[in-house]
């Protein structure tokens, strides 16, 4: 693999527009931030997304266009190893101020779930909907796994970290058991859809800030307590219950693995 170095130095204030925490697992440093803030590092977890969404022939779900010039998102991770190679990533839109501003209800357009999906979402904008895009893990990372478990809990970060409660993607549905351990949650009565093409089956995926200590499995429990101390959140909401049926995903909005 070969690509740019990133300085693997102390942490950035948030004031300075960047969080950051360690990912145990792999030794990797997840950073945050917005494009205009740290725009080398947003070209860099472009770049990586559309290498590994090439790949699967699937690029044209990234929305290039709309998303090259970062202004749709609000903010994104960037997950560095012990080198500095950008490995991993994943990135958040600014919070959704109605039900027709979620890009992936296209993926549902004239199908059946189309009305479910819709009233799911309207049912859940009041207390604020944060639609996460995106995200990928490298190919040729040796800890891939581990690498997308962590993304997988970016994802419960981003509401967080913008003041709302939920966050919501879609994934491929042979990916999303693995992800269940961090909280992902898919609606059952929603059917999933032939999307990107009739290789994949996409389903949506909810993640609850509030509650998602209810469905996250144990080891990830604990990364998330780590990590969400390491970035400053406290979590007032919900409370440690036995684990109930959710499942998660692999990568956000991509069908590669």
């Amino acid at each position: 693999m070969t690509v740019e170095a990133v300085a693997v130095g102390p942490s950035v204030s948030p004031v300075a527009g960047t969080l950051r925490f360690r990912d145990a697992q792999t030794g990797s440093t997840f950073h945050i931030g917005s494009p205009a803030r740290r725009p080398e590092l947003w070209d860099r977890y472009l770049d990586g997304a559309l290498r590994a969404y090439r790949h699967y022939g699937v690029e044209s779900v990234l929305d290039w266009k709309n998303t090259r010039d970062g202004k749709s998102t609000a903010l994104f991770f960037a997950g560095v190893n012990a080198v500095g190679e950008v490995v991993a990533g994943v990135r958040a839109q600014w919070p959704c101020n109605g039900v027709n501003e979620i890009a992936a209800l296209r993926e549902w357009r004239g199908r059946a779930g189309e009305s479910a999906l819709r009233d799911s979402i309207a049912e859940r904008m009041p207390f604020g909907v944060v639609e996460v895009r995106g995200g990928w893990v490298d190919r040729s990372a040796e800890d891939r796994r581990a690498l997308g478990a962590a993304v997988a809990r970016c994802i419960a970060y981003a509401p967080m970290l913008l003041g709302k409660r939920f966050a919501f993607g879609t994934a491929a549905s042979f990916t999303a058991d693995r992800y269940s351990r961090a909280g992902g949650v898919i609606p059952p009565e929603i059917p999933s859809v032939p999307f990107p093409d009739t290789r994949y089956r996409t389903v949506p995926v909810w993640w609850d800030s509030w509650r998602y200590r209810e469905v996250v499995g144990g080891q990830q429990y604990s990364l998330m307590s780590a990590e969400l101390r390491e970035l400053g959140i406290t979590d007032h909401k919900g409370g440690r219950s036995r684990r109930e049926s959710g499942r998660g995903w692999e990568v956000l909005r991509t069908h590669g693995r």
